[in-house]
């Protein structure tokens, strides 16, 4: 019992049809390591542990008598993106420090529907503006593998709480990497869903064009379970699309019925050198290109693509993704929610002061570059330009995937670093250069564990694939880890007992 926590999702699962531990045990047996080890991580912000007994109560009570959601009992947590009724959502801000949402977002009520118990809300870059979990109010995230270094970010909170056995899954947003980069820097998987997969409704926008939800867990199989609730259209989400309901779980036990020694016979993989280019340490290059070549052994087949020379990319998104954001946090006003500055002298000084004192550095940095790119004189010259690059950016991944069912590269060009506070915000927005390209496309990708470096810190390896393929990519990840044990690595903290 002192050890579910290192159980898989589908483990879990089976220990509680099976009666080996009761909802509620398995509940405390994850509160018990929150309480004990997080104040190591600062992966929560709030934590929602009498709810949860209450919710493990009634799943043992429901399971007892005969209901047979599979994840009924199952405890989880969600990145503090998503507003939750009566729970404190602040999107690791200051300006939300006291918002308590009147409403559930789609996949909250989807994964409540689902019968999973949420532990709490986790840690995150304010406004999912970040990629080393830096930029919280709530302070920043210790990567459980080295408590000295970075867990990534956005969704720092949500993988650095699975990595250190905290919860089994987490959910994340992904709005230029933010669900694969720090899956990359603890040795988890992650994935993003296709644009439009997953209601974006009641969670709090960074950049609408780009912004998506998706699941985290240490193998593809758990992605699929926490995945599975969260898809479907939702009207209330204007970008929300209609399409095939797939089963992921049922899929990848499909793959793998059908997976012969040579698992991945037919499957095209396509290499681009773009991805391969200066900037990227020699550790994870050499890493990443040995799971290739365990691929290759597998069946794959490597092919050479072209894409989008991956500096374009990056400057392409960090000109659109803070235009949107200008526009969405205007609401922050101080007027009708959030942080309101104290005694303003007239609305002017109460605007702001209050967005002033509210958002942090990395939050006003980027509203400031939107409102520029947006205004008059520089709007032609500068959103008007990146978005057509965008389309062509589009084009590049259409003419690659002609030639191959799936696109790999590096999740990012190191491994995780020190958290260094004179850290310039250029050196971190090129921790995003490999994954960005996915949102501008709106295409799904995944980052899965593939080894270590010579320091012990773990390596992601990305695959991107066609629209609506998140069955392709989860069973490609799924099959891999069949063959291998990177994802059965533990970090420091999820050792620990409690």
């Amino acid at each position: 019992m002192s050890e579910l926590h290192l159980l898989s999702t589908e483990q879990l699962i089976t220990g509680l049809q099976d009666k080996q531990f009761s909802s509620l045990e398995l509940t405390e047996h994850y509160i018990k390591r929150i309480d004990a080890l997080d104040s190591k991580i600062n992966s929560f912000i709030t934590h929602t542990s009498e709810t949860a007994r209450a919710q493990a109560q009634a799943a043992d009570e429901m399971r007892a008598q005969g209901d047979k959601r599979r994840l009924l009992g199952v405890p989880m947590a969600h990145k503090d993106i998503f507003c939750t009724q009566g729970v404190l959502t602040t999107c690791g801000s200051k300006m939300l420090h006291n918002f308590v949402s009147p409403y559930n977002a789609t996949i909250v009520s989807n994964i409540d529907k689902a019968g999973m118990i949420s532990l709490g809300k986790l840690n995150m870059d304010e406004f999912a503006m970040g990629s080393d979990n830096s930029s919280s109010y709530y302070g920043t995230v210790q990567n459980p593998w080295d408590l000295e270094r970075v867990p990534g970010g956005s969704s720092g909170g949500s993988a650095a709480a699975v990595a250190a056995g905290f919860v089994p899954v987490a959910t994340g947003s992904d709005t230029g990497g933010s669900i694969r980069q720090p899956a990359s820097f603890c040795g988890l998987t992650g994935i993003k869903p296709t644009y439009g997969r997953v209601s974006r409704f009641g969670m709090i926008a960074y950049a609408s064009s780009l912004d998506q939800a998706g699941s985290m867990g240490r193998s593809a199989k758990d992605c699929a379970y926490l995945l599975q609730p969260m898809i479907g259209h939702d009207p209330r989400d204007a970008t929300s699309i209609k399409h095939d309901m797939p089963d992921y779980v049922q899929d990848l036990n499909d793959a793998e019925a059908a997976a012969g020694d040579k698992p991945f016979a037919g499957l095209r993989i396509g290499v681009a050198k773009e991805y391969f280019s200066k900037g990227l340490d020699a550790e994870v290059e050499t890493t990443v290109r040995a799971a290739l070549k365990k691929y290759e052994e597998l069946g794959a087949t490597i092919v050479e693509v072209n894409i989008t020379d991956p500096d374009i990319t990056l400057a392409t998104y960090y000109m659109l993704a803070p235009a949107e954001a200008s526009s969405n946090l205007s609401r922050f006003d101080g007027v009708r929610f959030g942080y309101r500055c104290e005694n303003p002298t007239d609305l002017i000084d109460l605007y702001t002061r209050s967005r002033s004192e509210g958002f942090g550095p990395e939050v006003q940095r980027r509203i400031l570059t939107g409102t520029y790119a947006l205004s008059a004189g520089y709007f032609d010259a500068y959103y008007t330009k990146a978005q057509k690059i965008r389309r062509l950016i589009v084009k590049d991944f259409e003419d690659a995937f002609a030639n191959c069912d799936v696109i790999a590269s590096p999740t990012a060009p190191t491994a995780a670093y020190k958290l260094a506070e004179d850290l310039d915000p250029a050196t971190m927005y090129l921790g995003d250069v490999y994954t960005i390209g996915v949102n501008l496309a709106g295409l799904p990708a995944l980052s899965q564990p593939v080894g270590l470096t010579s320091e012990g810190l773990p390596v992601g390896l990305q695959l991107i694939g066609q629209y609506w393929q998140e069955s392709k990519l989860l069973a490609t990840a799924h099959l891999f880890q069949q063959h291998t044990d990177h994802h059965l690595q533990h970090s420091t903290i999820a050792k620990e007992t409690v």
